[in-house]
């Protein structure tokens, strides 16, 4: 008996290992399937014409060159674009989160009169919108046109956000609230001094995803925008890579263009290398904040 029980450790033991090789494997290859391109969009962006000319797919170039990054950044309005969406980002980011969190911790609140009404208008302009004309009609009686705020107001409250954070109140427990409240805590107290520093993964995720918005926006500046100084990154990019394929736009030019396929790759490099690096100070809460406020309430 005891030489069969030891024979059947060994082959759970036996067993358990290779389910767990067969899963770190798999996990490499989708973790390899999912770099690769990065990796060639990297390795392209420095590649020289003829390499780009003779070669379909590159991680690492035979000759590093920079001229795809030298013409970008000789755009004399580069930087400007850089840091109207930085101002675009940051500012846009804190209202959102703002009102977001406002909206969700009152929408939370089983207490609030007529709450299922709001929660049913905040889903249904989930399914239907009024159009870009309409948006872009109540833009201009506003008077937003060639105005940074026009970037942010019309996309300040995003409503699947604000419902990730509503469900992630309603899963604080209202013992906490009431207590509070006994100890003569207001509702502005309750939501500052309790529910906030209590839902820190929930705001960095949400946050994280208002900031990615922001820092893409590109057709609200193409509606919106008409001033190319107040244009935002995204915008500008597209003037370059126009301009680098041949195509006549209003962008500066140099009197050295590099390949279109190069300028191309870089763009896509400089376009998402600030939201990479924002990531990983954000990633401990990213999942935690996600799930929590998609499975509850």
């Amino acid at each position: 008996m005891q030489s069969v029980s030891k024979q059947n450790r060994v082959k759970t033991s036996t067993s358990e290992k290779v389910v767990k090789i067969v899963i770190v494997a798999f996990l490499l290859f989708f973790t390899l399937l999912c770099l690769l391109p990065f990796l060639n969009v990297l390795g392209s962006s420095f590649a020289t014409s003829g390499e780009m000319s003779t070669r379909k797919f590159i991680i690492i170039p035979r000759t590093f060159t920079l001229d795809a990054y030298r013409y970008i950044l000789s755009t004399p309005t580069i930087f400007k674009s850089i840091g109207v969406s930085i101002f675009v980002t940051i500012l846009g980011t804190i209202v959102s989160m703002i009102l977001t969190s406002f909206m969700a911790y009152a929408l939370s609140r089983k207490y609030l009169h007529g709450r299922s009404f709001f929660n049913f208008l905040v889903v249904f302009t989930m399914l239907f919108s009024g159009g870009m004309i309409p948006t872009f009609l109540i833009v201009k009686n506003l008077g937003l046109i060639d105005s940074l705020w026009s970037l942010i107001l019309p996309s300040a409250v995003s409503a699947y956000n604000m419902i990730i954070m509503r469900n992630f109140f309603q899963g604080i427990p209202d013992s906490l609230e009431e207590s509070a409240k006994m100890d003569g805590c207001s509702d502005w107290g309750v939501f500052f001094r309790i529910i906030l520093p209590l839902s820190l993964p929930s705001i960095a995720t949400i946050s994280l995803f208002y900031a990615v918005n922001y820092w893409n926006t590109y057709q609200s500046a193409i509606l919106y925008i008409n001033d190319s100084a107040k244009w935002p990154i995204q915008v500008l990019l597209r003037q370059i890579v126009l301009v680098s394929s041949g195509i006549n736009a209003d962008s500066a030019s140099v009197d050295v263009v590099p390949p279109a396929q190069s300028v191309k790759m870089a763009v896509i490099i400089i376009a998402t290398l600030p939201m990479l690096i924002v990531y990983p100070f954000v990633q401990k809460y990213f999942v935690k904040g996600a799930m929590v406020g998609s499975v509850k309430g």
